[in-house]
């Protein structure tokens, strides 16, 4: 099938042969994909170095397989925040969807209700908040970027609630966009019919650019609209849903944002989107857990394509992980069908690598699973 065919006109009814696991479909992705359009959702920042911390960070562990344990009794069920869900696997926010296929946020998220799995719809979308909460089940939180104007933020927060999202999970760790290198070398632009759909009809337009011949448009420019501690507590204040803050990378910060009453928090470097060389979240997953205590919600997200790539980091410390990228490779391939079959394959590989390490509940993963071999 030609890389260059455009994702609406490679519609498909049944799964390819091929695929036999859920990382295949990462690499059968470039072929039902534009290249740049592939190009700019598997690239991240700069040199792409982050992205490539969080593959390699799953590398460095193994799993202990255990003999003789009775998990006749098994499941992958979990209560995280006062929520029941039947298993620790969520569906990370993604921008653009459409980018991947032409059916969108709207298929992505009635193949997560089909599979029972928490969507957490992107502020960053084709489609719009209240079309993929009517397709999503009925555990479906809402990503949310904080927009210039209070007033415009605010009406975004009351129409998530409005349509039943059941959380909201504000982003603070990219105030800064540093150029995506794959993206730029494919010549990817966006299409023009994939807008940010949520976002019509409020203002975005910064209003922070330096004026003196001195300053610096990061400094005095971008970084004077970047989230503050002051807007952590505002949202707060304006719902009653548990909020979330998703990029966290160290302790410190994790424990100032426990201390201010955030719900739980994302462990992440935005799947190596923002600051290009930082560490990935895996690495700093034990510190983070370590110093928050046993009992903390904590949810990861970055580089995730294998069950056992979410027992290792639930063994690691997080209470649920959340998968991007591979969700629009499942999605360029076979369209919602495409994206339950992975989220499928993904619960299966788990419940195989929780059978053979002998842990018959989410609660038996421990660090004490893991080994790391000397290199």
């Amino acid at each position: 099938m030609s890389t260059t065919t455009p994702p609406a006109a490679l519609p498909l009814s049944a799964i390819p042969a091929d695929i036999r696991n859920a990382q295949d479909y990462a690499a059968l992705a470039p072929h039902f994909m534009a290249p740049s359009h592939h190009a700019y959702i598997s690239g991240g920042s700069g040199y792409g170095l982050s992205v490539a911390a969080n593959v390699a960070a799953f590398e460095q562990w193994a799993i202990y397989p255990r003999l003789l344990r009775d998990v006749s009794a098994g499941h992958t069920r979990i209560e995280l925040a006062g929520e029941r869900h039947a298993h620790p696997l969520f569906l990370a926010p993604v921008a653009f969807h459409k980018l991947a296929h032409a059916g969108a946020e709207i298929d992505t998220a009635r193949a997560a209700q089909a599979v029972e799995t928490c969507m957490i719809a992107s502020t960053q979308s084709a489609c719009s908040l209240e079309d993929t909460a009517a397709a999503a089940g009925p555990q479906r939180w809402f990503q949310l970027y904080l927009l210039p104007r209070r007033e415009d933020t605010l009406d975004l927060l009351r129409r998530a609630e409005a349509v039943g999202y059941r959380a909201i999970v504000l982003t603070v760790d990219a105030p800064i966009q540093v150029a995506n290198r794959r993206a730029l070398a494919a010549k990817f632009q966006m299409p023009p019919d994939v807008v940010s759909v949520n976002l019509r009809g409020y203002d975005i337009a910064p209003r922070f650019a330096g004026n003196g011949p001195s300053d610096s448009r990061f400094f005095q420019g971008a970084m004077r609209g970047a989230p503050s501690w002051d807007d952590i507590r505002w949202v707060m204040s304006q719902t009653r849903l548990p909020v979330w803050v998703k990029g966290v990378l160290h302790p410190d910060d994790a424990v100032a944002l426990r201390d201010e009453g955030v719900t739980g928090l994302a462990v992440s470097n935005h799947g190596g989107r923002s600051l290009d060389g930082a560490p990935s979240g895996l690495d700093v997953l034990p510190a983070i857990r370590a110093a928050m205590g046993p009992d903390y919600p904590l949810m990861y997200d970055g580089g995730v394509q294998s069950g056992s790539d979410i027992f290792k980091a639930l063994a690691l410390g997080a209470d649920a992980v959340a998968v991007g990228r591979l969700q629009l490779y499942a999605l360029s391939v076979a369209g919602a069908l495409g994206v339950a079959h992975m989220l499928k394959l993904l619960r299966e590989e788990l419940e195989i690598c929780m059978a053979m390490a002998g842990c018959a509940t989410v609660a038996d993963i421990t660090g004490k699973a893991l080994f790391k071999p000397a290199r």
